[in-house]
């Protein structure tokens, strides 16, 4: 019986050999229809989370009364990220407390060299969130989105340095494009686009953004480079990361506002919304690392795409943010950079591959007895071609 191979070629089995997955036309699959489902539901987790997370903060950072310390905020959600990721674990060996202290001795104590690993992204992550905070209490919450992106810019260029990876020219034009329109939105930010509050500061919150996407840059790609080849669950090494970052957050939290926190309390100012923020923080991120697994880099592109655009459009309702000519020209290269940058490196070329004609007949014959041949996986976990990867960091 004949199959279809990738590229449009025909592939003729041997005897006895039936083709998987036959089905009529016109038809699909229960597991096709299944996937395409759980796409469409990443999609809108990831798109919700993205933007909720931003316009929360913005909304809680700028609501009248007394202002909470982002510090603590920053504590709760590692404490909260840590304990649900405990919670998991225990559920993986079933109720089993001695199974589970067990695992962790191992993983965390024995292991220590891997667990010490993940020190540096942890305090680089730490300080990220913190920069968050500092960032979108000075910018609109639609100019932070746009602005955020220079993260994609960021971690390619950590990747070119530090693992030697190369780049397609699309690639580096659409960072180059990324660039322009983020300079764009900026220049009219610093115009003085719509009314500001006295209190914010649109030179503090783009240095803050700046800082926030080389830490992100920088976090992602070391991260990469010190575990390759290490073993450890989502959960586990999210664990390990919550550890850290509870007791590197506490340090910053003395740190920077340690008298404060002291004289009013560790939760002054926490209000639903908040709480709202904390929550949204400590879960969003673990729930886009069950579901960012079932989408590819297009989807990852479009999903950051529509949460610039719900970013703006909520901002708008929300903020009384006014969308003017120069911040959409901009706002609009950054979506269309995010898209570029985001399509596999070979799309163009296997587009062009198989619309092109062929010179004779493409039939590979299948020799009698032997299994077809196994077809390579399109997914590849590393960073140049993984640019959108949540906090929450995934290691198989």
């Amino acid at each position: 019986m004949a199959a279809v191979g990738s590229g449009g070629c025909t592939a003729t089995a041997g005897p006895g050999a039936v083709s998987a997955g036959a089905l009529e036309p016109g038809t699909t699959s229960a597991g096709e229809t299944a996937h395409r489902r759980l796409k469409y539901i990443s999609l809108a987790v990831l798109v919700v989370q993205n933007a909720s997370l931003i316009l929360s903060i913005r909304y809680a950072r700028t609501l009248p009364g007394d202002r909470f310390f982002a510090t603590t905020a920053v504590v709760m959600a590692e404490v909260l990220k840590g304990l649900t990721c405990l919670l998991l674990l225990f559920a993986q060996k079933r109720g089993n407390v001695k199974h589970l202290v067990l695992f962790l001795h191992e993983a965390v104590l024995v292991q220590y060299m891997d667990t010490l690993k993940l020190a540096v992204p942890s305090l680089i992550y730490t300080l990220q969130n913190n920069l968050q905070y500092v960032a979108i209490s000075n910018l609109p919450a639609a100019t932070f989105q746009v602005t955020y992106q220079l993260k994609i810019l960021t971690t390619a260029l950590f990747s070119v340095l530090m693992l030697n990876r190369s780049l397609s020219r699309l690639q580096w034009a659409s960072l180059l494009l990324l660039f322009t329109g983020v300079a764009i939105v900026q220049a009219q930010q610093a115009g003085g686009g719509g009314l500001r509050p006295l209190d914010q500061n649109p030179g503090v919150g783009l240095a803050a953004v700046v800082a926030s996407c080389l830490s992100s840059g920088f976090a992602g790609v070391y991260f990469e480079k010190i575990l390759k080849g290490s073993s450890g669950s989502v959960w586990l090494r999210n664990l390990q990361l919550g550890l850290f970052g509870t007791a590197l957050g506490l340090v910053g939290l003395w740190w920077a506002e340690g008298t404060a926190v002291a004289r009013r309390g560790f939760f002054f100012g926490y209000t639903p919304a908040v709480w709202g923020v904390v929550l949204n923080q400590a879960f969003g991120g673990l729930l886009v690392a069950v579901v960012v697994k079932y989408a590819d880099n297009i989807l990852k592109g479009f999903a950051t795409s529509l949460s610039i655009v719900l970013s703006t459009v909520a901002s708008i309702r929300l903020f009384g943010f006014h969308v003017d000519p120069l911040f959409a020209l901009g706002a609009g290269l950054v979506i269309g950079a995010v898209y570029l940058y985001s399509l596999p490196r070979g799309a163009v070329k296997a587009i062009a591959s198989a619309s092109a004609p062929t010179s004779g007949p493409c039939t590979h014959q299948q020799p009698p007895g032997q299994p077809p041949p196994p077809q390579l996986s399109s997914h590849h976990g590393d960073l140049s071609t993984e640019p959108f990867l949540p906090k929450s960091v995934l290691v198989k």
